[in-house]
């Protein structure tokens, strides 16, 4: 990994719509100095700046928000994983409204624009968050585990289970995943289960999503009138009976499910600001599970912040 911090040389936009607002929005990455970190402006309001750290999470409902002077930014987990992923350590970040387009459902738009934008190293050294003993995070009640351990580089170990034909065990190690970020870990796009559609619908989430930016896992079967909701309300054509994936899509990767939670676990761990040497296993953890990490590795490495 390389020493030296990095930002890019010119400014780069994207636009699209949030995944849960369903709102337009153009996220704008600027360069930034030495030292800066990663900094999130909401220009509508204010150019008031929100900082990307764990302390400042407030919901982790279906993606990682953040709040600083009660001005949020939600589902910050694809922009920031793209972030750590390129090993960018400084860059000033736009927003004209509360939620980053979630574009095709993974970071590999975002990873295209920074890659645009021309990434260069600055003078100033990288200050590694090194894992120097095992650390270990356990919610029994959903079976979640998250560890650490020592490892020269940044390896990322995950492993997922559901009851499902197409969705059952699937795991992926990825040795280097700063280095293979771009190639195994950006591509892989965002999934939902087709019984959680219908209620993260009711909980007013899920506003701008469709086929082009998640990949959809029947899990159950549907009557008339589900066939009809799903029809009218994000134009999806299913039929009686059908479970697994959703016909029409193809798979990135084989596991890209797993692929996915990796790379949502990349972008929660970078609210630590540092980037990570050492090895880190995760076993069905979600954003909850990820941010806790992240709290643990901070108390246990008090002397690294």
């Amino acid at each position: 990994m390389s020493s030296k911090q990095r930002t890019i040389k010119h400014s780069v936009s994207c636009t699209g719509v949030g995944l849960h607002t369903g709102v337009q929005s153009t996220i704008t990455f600027h360069p930034a100095d030495e030292n800066t970190g990663i900094r999130f402006i909401r220009n509508d309001m204010k150019d008031q700046v929100v900082t990307p750290y764990i302390d400042n999470v407030v919901d982790l409902t279906r993606g990682t928000t953040i709040e600083e002077n009660g001005v949020r930014v939600h589902t910050t987990e694809h922009v920031m994983s793209a972030c750590a992923g390129m090993r960018i350590n400084n860059l000033i970040i736009e927003l004209n409204s509360k939620e980053p387009p979630v574009m095709d459902g993974s970071s590999k738009d975002f990873v295209s624009a920074l890659k645009e934008g021309v990434i260069v190293e600055q003078k100033a050294k990288v200050d590694f968050l090194e894992i120097t003993k095992p650390v270990v995070y356990n919610d029994e009640e959903k079976d979640v585990e998250v560890l650490a351990v020592p490892f020269n580089g940044f390896k990322t170990t995950f492993t997922i289970q559901y009851d499902l034909d197409d969705l059952d065990v699937q795991y992926s190690s990825i040795q280097n995943a700063y280095t293979n970020y771009e190639k195994q870990i950006a591509p892989a796009r965002t999934f939902c289960l087709l019984s959680e559609v219908t209620e993260l619908t009711k909980q007013g989430l899920i506003k701008g999503g469709n086929l082009g930016n998640a990949v959809i896992i029947v899990d159950k079967d549907m009557d008339g009138a589900e066939v009809k909701f799903f029809k009218d309300k994000f134009g999806i054509k299913f039929y009686k009976g059908t479970r697994g994936l959703y016909k029409s899509q193809q798979l990135r990767f084989k596991n890209e499910p797993v692929r996915h939670k990796t790379l949502d676990l990349i972008g929660d761990l970078a609210l630590l600001g540092k980037p990570i040497k050492g090895h880190v296993t995760a076993i069905k953890s979600g954003h909850k599970g990820n941010v806790e990490f992240a709290k643990l590795l901070r108390d246990e490495f008090k002397d690294q912040f």
